[in-house]
């Protein structure tokens, strides 16, 4: 009697009762949505910050170029002699990269004798600049009425990676999303064969191969000396890649850095170790700047960790104002609903109906109501997570 009454009731306002589940189901759906973009949000912040603990080290040690020391890449664009007007020329230039001066290689084996270092290796981060084009007219640097000719400039970026070290740095397993078994075999081939030519391997990262219509068995010039491409290798999304690996003999070798590198990469025994070894490479090499994991996290999580709090702020109070507008909406509709059903009542209850039963009948048409109304709002929630992925922007 109960179910029937309920059912036939609910049939009868249907529209009134549609109104209060879609109600609800709007409320239900845009809490979803909105969760899960703050969700999204905090998950982006935390892979970005995972990126900054995946480079296989703790602590890594740079040294500031003092200024005016590089100097600008200059070249003359007429010919050293007349005959040599019109001819092409190409000029290349190995760089240390981002302002870094070199650091002698001693330094990192200093490093690893230190108390609380399970490792240190070192790396020769390098820019390459490569420019070709046509001698234009004039000789000696003089000037010449003929307009300069056009040249071009490619440039990219090399890391010279000790093969000794293949846990630390740059390639180090953590830091890798795709190719590691081709990091493994190329560490491998590079110790086993000390040639020359055993030397001349190198790894490319996938954003490069692509640009440059590189692949496996190709052939990558830097500073006119070929290298062959192992494999293709892909690094975790946020960290400092750069385009081309090769060993890091040969990297000091074509730039003229011999037995130097630019940044050490230290790993400490475990996580407590990370402060004192800090403290011991700052008191050993006083001129160097040590920066470790969580200093990068701090300098990158405050703007990420607002973002997120706001993101999750405005997520909680626009879902909460929605839900509670879907829930007052829906109370004024029962609560209106009830009043038209006065004379209603007033007959069941002469038909012997307490006022328990009543209210029982209310509430089970709410329930029903709410019931419908979030397994709407689910799917609504669900659509709308979807389209925000589809639509909204990569974080």
């Amino acid at each position: 009697m109960y179910f029937r009454y309920l059912g036939r009731e609910l049939r009868r306002r249907v529209r009134s009762a549609s109104v209060v589940a879609i109600g609800l189901a709007l409320g239900v759906g845009l809490v979803i949505t909105v969760t899960a973009a703050a969700s999204g949000v905090k998950t982006a912040q935390s892979q970005v910050l995972h990126s900054l603990y995946g480079v296989g080290t703790d602590i890594t040690v740079t040294k500031t170029a003092a200024a005016g020391s590089g100097g600008p890449f200059r070249f003359g664009g007429t010919p050293p002699t007349r005959s040599q007007a019109g001819q092409g020329f190409t000029r290349d230039r190995l760089t240390s990269t981002g302002g870094l001066t070199t650091i002698p290689s001693k330094a990192v084996t200093g490093i690893s004798q230190l108390k609380g270092v399970s490792g240190a290796t070192g790396v020769l981060t390098l820019n390459s600049i490569h420019v070709t084009g046509t001698f234009s007219g004039g000789a000696g640097g003089s000037s010449s009425s003929s307009p300069a000719t056009p040249f071009s400039i490619s440039t990219f970026s090399v890391d010279g990676v000790d093969a000794s070290d293949p846990g630390l740095g740059p390639l180090s397993a953590s830091n890798i999303t795709a190719g590691t078994a081709l990091v493994r075999d190329w560490f491998a081939q590079v110790r086993k064969d000390s040639s020359s030519s055993g030397q001349l391997l190198a790894l490319v990262t996938s954003s490069y191969a692509k640009q440059s219509s590189l692949k496996a068995g190709s052939t990558v010039t830097i500073a006119a000396t070929n290298f062959k491409v192992v494999g293709i290798i892909s690094l975790s999304p946020g960290s400092s890649s750069a385009d081309i690996y090769v060993p890091l003999s040969e990297a000091q070798k074509l730039a003229g850095y011999t037995n130097m590198v630019n940044t050490i990469y230290v790993k400490a025994s475990s996580g407590s170790d990370i402060s004192k070894v800090q403290a011991e490479i700052q008191h050993l090499m006083p001129k160097t700047t040590v920066t470790t994991a969580q200093n990068l996290a701090n300098q990158v999580s405050g703007s990420l960790s607002t973002a997120s709090s706001l993101a999750s702020s405005l997520g909680i109070w626009l879902a909460a104002a929605v839900l509670l507008a879907a829930f007052v909406l829906a109370a004024l509709l029962t609560t209106a609903s009830v009043t038209r059903r006065v004379r209603e009542f007033g007959t069941l209850k002469a038909m012997g109906w307490h006022s328990r039963r009543i209210v029982g009948q209310v509430l089970g048409e709410s329930v029903v109501q709410g019931l419908v109304g979030g397994a709407i709002g689910v799917g609504l929630g669900v659509l709308g997570a979807f389209l925000v992925t589809k639509i909204a922007p990569t974080l």
